[in-house]
């Protein structure tokens, strides 16, 4: 890693933190109802939408309540998006004319959409029209990334609160995240990519006349059956349009990453320039980085935030390293076979198959961590094409959760999670019942926590040996070996941790992975959210304890090693058996090729 891609990886992240600490404090006014904006400028527009609703915004919740409005509400935003992509042939806003999607490919895409996924085994550019991207996808990248918010929100009321047994109202909690934060933000991000060039607009797709004319040959058959050849000619271009600038603002900011075109966030149309693919890189991992800063507040000591976030930002500047030096380190066959990869003194060589000229590796680095440490899935490279190590480093970073910074709500939620099970490693070593942030960790919190964190690995682990061993699940693979079984294992992990992006020689487009993957998805997320909301009630229900001299501080630099141990530890050493038969098999061959 040259003092370059240093330097690129060192000022995004400082950016990123120096822009989360003042947003989350925002954000904390909000979601606690303090702000000016909740009390003053907001409260017409919020008390007209819950009489619409018929929402008593000042009845609070259960968990239980909170959990079944939560699944209620995206049952049903799962069933209304399932419509809108079946009948969209018959719905206006289509000036392409596309056809509904089949019923196992519109159960996948709705699953995806809802649960903040957004896998998609389609070309958005062919498959979808202008209605179905509006009121269909990009309304739910609002709505399961104002979900994410809500959960969190209500997990921090537990360890605030003491003797209470509520912990909140979801349907305020929801209308405030989309209202006063994600819309806000949506709106000042699409004016950036518009200035870059992104476009943002209704037309019917644009044929253009090419530089060249092309001329190639066909074969086909006449009215007596006689194979003729035919001389045609290629003189123009269709290009896609669409409202796209719109829809790539909540793609990143709610950590979506749903592509309006097939080639996401590597389409100029999507991602134009270098500084818009910094804006989208910031975009993914402002939230989730804020929300820490929100913890701290929330619950009365900001150091508890800065833990968290310290603990984040070092995993996540490690992973850069990590993979920006795999990509820069190149394929030693290459070599061998007297092929010169060292491109240019800015690149500094590697591997450049599948990434985009305009940001290099070390952009391309920096984006494949930030939309894999976040449940983004947005890409600006192929990786599919990455090296083997290379791949290892996003696949890991889902496998873990994509607690790093993660996914809106569902990153610090998640980093929570570890966070309980890290005291409760500290409290058996030193002989006493485990606290965190004033709250006694017993038996039922670590129950739901082991729930949380072993849920998901055994849905990958499951999905995926039942891929291996099934003609239907087989039949997609691409590359044999290794490299094939990497594709299966990246897919279930990116559906089951609610990421999206994926191997991309895989083709996923059956009713077989079709159905696996939503199941996966729709389990993937919401099997989490019920145990955390479930430690939320219980946090809540309890007093909190005085700081004593047999405390165990959990804001200091020994909680935030014992974090990171943990979150490698447990959530590390689930996959790697998996991981040993995927990326490490593949590197070793190729050391063993070279």
């Amino acid at each position: 890693m040259n003092a370059n891609t240093f330097m690129q990886t060192a000022t995004f992240i400082v950016v990123l933190i120096a822009l989360a600490i003042p947003l989350g404090r925002y954000m904390a006014n909000v979601l606690d109802g303090s702000s000016v904006v909740v009390r003053k400028i907001g409260r017409p527009i919020e008390a007209m939408l819950y009489r619409i609703a018929g929402v008593d915004p000042d009845a609070e919740m259960s968990w239980k309540h909170y959990a079944l409005a939560v699944l209620l509400f995206n049952v049903f935003g799962a069933f209304v998006l399932y419509a809108l992509l079946r009948l969209q042939g018959v719905l206006p806003a289509n000036p392409q004319g596309m056809a509904g999607m089949t019923p196992d490919a519109a159960f996948n895409t709705a699953v995806s959409f809802v649960t903040n996924t957004n896998w998609q085994d389609y070309g958005g550019e062919s498959t979808l029209g202008y209605l179905a991207q509006m009121l269909g996808l990009t309304v739910q990248n609002f709505l399961s990334a104002a979900t994410g918010i809500a959960v969190v929100v209500a997990l921090i009321r537990g360890f605030k609160r003491h003797s209470a047994q509520t912990i909140g109202n979801f349907w305020v909690d929801l209308t405030r995240a989309t209202l006063y934060i994600l819309a806000p933000l949506a709106v000042v991000f699409a004016l950036v990519f518009v200035s870059q060039g992104a476009i943002q607009n209704f037309k019917a797709y644009q044929d253009v006349p090419t530089l060249q004319v092309t001329t190639y040959q066909t074969q086909s058959t006449d009215a007596q059956g006689k194979s003729v050849t035919q001389t045609l000619k290629a003189d123009k271009q269709t290009l896609p349009m669409g409202p796209v600038a719109s829809q790539e603002a909540i793609k990143m900011l709610g950590t979506n990453g749903g592509g309006f075109f097939n080639a996401n966030s590597a389409h100029p149309y999507e991602n134009p320039t270098p500084f818009s693919n910094f804006m989208q890189m910031l975009a993914m991992l402002i939230i989730p980085a804020a929300l820490c800063v929100v913890f701290g507040r929330m619950v009365g000591d900001k150091r508890q935030g800065y833990a968290v976030l310290a603990a984040m930002t070092i995993a996540f500047a490690a992973a850069c390293i990590g993979e920006i030096s795999a990509e820069q380190a190149g394929n030693p066959l290459f070599a061998s076979l007297h092929v010169d990869t060292q491109a240019s003194a800015s690149q500094a060589g590697g591997n450049m198959e599948g990434k985009e000229t305009r940001f290099g590796i070390a952009q391309s680095g920096i984006f494949t961590v930030a939309t894999t440490a976040a449940s983004c899935g947005a890409v600006t490279s192929m990786h599919d094409s990455l090296t083997p190590l290379g791949g290892l480093v996003p696949m890991l970073l889902i496998q873990l959760g994509e607690v790093i910074f993660g996914g809106v709500g569902s990153g610090l939620y998640g980093m929570l999670v570890f966070a309980l099970l890290a005291v409760f490693v500290a409290g058996l070593m030193i002989g006493r019942t485990p606290e965190y942030v004033g709250k006694k960790i017993e038996s039922f919190e670590m129950k739901m926590v082991s729930v949380a964190i072993l849920l998901t690995p055994l849905i990958v682990l499951a999905g995926t040996s039942i891929a291996v061993l099934t003609t239907a699940g087989t039949a997609g693979i691409a590359n044999p070996g290794a490299h094939g079984f990497s594709e299966i294992l990246y897919a279930f992990s990116s559906a089951a941790n609610n990421n999206g992006s994926a191997f991309a020689g895989l083709s996923v487009n059956t009713p077989f992975y079709n159905s696996m993957l939503g199941i996966a998805m729709w389990f993937g997320r919401f099997g989490s959210i019920v145990p955390v909301l479930a430690i939320a009630g219980s946090l809540a229900a309890k007093k909190r304890l005085a700081v004593t001299a047999g405390t165990l501080p959990t804001h200091g630099p020994l909680f935030v090693v014992l974090l990171i141990g943990t979150l490698l530890l447990v959530g590390a050493l689930t996959y790697v058996p998996a991981l040993a038969l995927g990326p490490i098999v593949e590197h070793l061959t190729m050391i063993a090729g070279h």
